[in-house]
């Protein structure tokens, strides 16, 4: 055996005899987590450079187009009505506002445009001007994305006609820990949305949340739910916990950072051809712990100075460390690199 080989062959942790191969049980997932830390990201790095560029990291900007003021009760969200943050909730932003946040997002290097409103589910009245932003960001050439909670059949149409490329729409945690997290929106409300997505000819963004208290086991059976969607999302974001005081979850225990590139890296092996973003968190990782999600198979992030209610690295801090690491953003020529012999 090569002494670069794990003693576990990926073929070995896939589902076995009788069950679809292109499905992962959760026990195959957690299995993926076990491999010895080394062996783990070697194959992640192998799958990654199959399917990209290794040096390449696409590059998002996220906008709340509404804060604050939401009826659900996620416990990990500042947004919430539920809780005390010390957060106002606003009204929806006016589309000049959000088209000049675009322009600047795009003089940044940015290639797509996210838009998140803090929502239960948009109203008919709401929906007039969501798209109107979809129309005007696209017309500056960006790929578009929003999130606005549940959507049903024809607001994922209106949506799609306006030209709406992604739709996120995370399913946070695993169904079993779910309900320790949520009561106000169910997992299957979840799945219905994306379905709609899916159906309306929308690329889904689904990700979620590491660091709530859930155990490997769970976060390997988010990553298996992931997994298994049928396609699986072509984004997958994940977010590690930003714990907010007010909030339920304000008092969590930070997730080990290993264990945090593990699931970038799990991921990455499981869904190969999908953008795995590093979201909610970077603010607290410092630039090792960040380039090993980038070993592991990260390969988007979101790049500006906030990422909804939470902050997140500046725009320049990031070019510093791309340029430090080599690597380079989507649709940029990289810088020239020396061979090694």
């Amino acid at each position: 055996m090569s002494s670069v080989e794990s003693p576990i062959s990926l073929s070995s942790l896939r589902p076995s005899k009788g069950v679809p191969e292109s499905r992962w049980t959760v026990a195959a997932v957690e299995a993926l987590y076990e491999l010895p830390f080394m062996d783990l990201l070697y194959r992640a790095q192998q799958t990654h450079r199959q399917h990209f560029n290794p040096n390449e990291v696409q590059l998002s900007t996220l906008l709340s187009i509404k804060t604050g003021g939401c009826a659900e009760d996620c416990g990990y969200c500042p947004q919430s009505a539920h809780f005390e943050t010390g957060l106002k909730a606003s009204k929806i932003l006016p589309l000049d506002e959000v088209l000049d946040a675009a322009r600047a997002a795009k003089a940044q290097g940015a290639t797509r445009f996210c838009m998140g409103a803090a929502w239960r589910s948009p109203k008919e009245r709401d929906m007039e001007q969501v798209t109107a932003m979809i129309e005007g960001v696209r017309g500056l050439g960006m790929e578009t994305c929003m999130t606005l909670g549940m959507l049903d059949e024809q607001q994922a149409h209106q949506l799609k006609d306006a030209g709406l490329d992604y739709y996120n729409h995370n399913l946070d945690t695993s169904p079993d820990y779910y309900g320790s997290v949520i009561t106000t929106r169910t997992y299957q409300d979840r799945l219905d949305t994306l379905q709609n997505v899916r159906e309306a000819g929308i690329n889904v963004c689904c990700g979620g949340i590491v660091g709530m208290g859930e155990t490997r086991t769970q976060r390997a059976g988010l990553i298996a739910q992931l997994a298994n969607l049928d396609p699986y999302p072509e984004s997958v974001p994940i977010n590690n916990l930003v714990a907010v005081p007010g909030t339920p979850l304000g008092d969590a225990e930070p997730i080990d950072p290993f264990e945090f590139v593990r699931t970038i890296a799990v991921a990455r092996i499981t869904m190969p051809t999908t953008m795995v973003r590093l979201s909610a968190g970077r603010e607290q990782m410092d630039e090792a712990l960040q380039a090993l999600c980038f070993a592991a198979g990260a390969n988007s992030i979101f790049y500006g100075d906030r990422l909804l209610t939470t902050s997140n690295p500046q725009a320049q801090r990031d070019r510093a460390l791309f340029q430090r690491l080599g690597l380079h953003a989507q649709g940029e020529r990289p810088a020239a690199s020396v061979s090694v012999v």
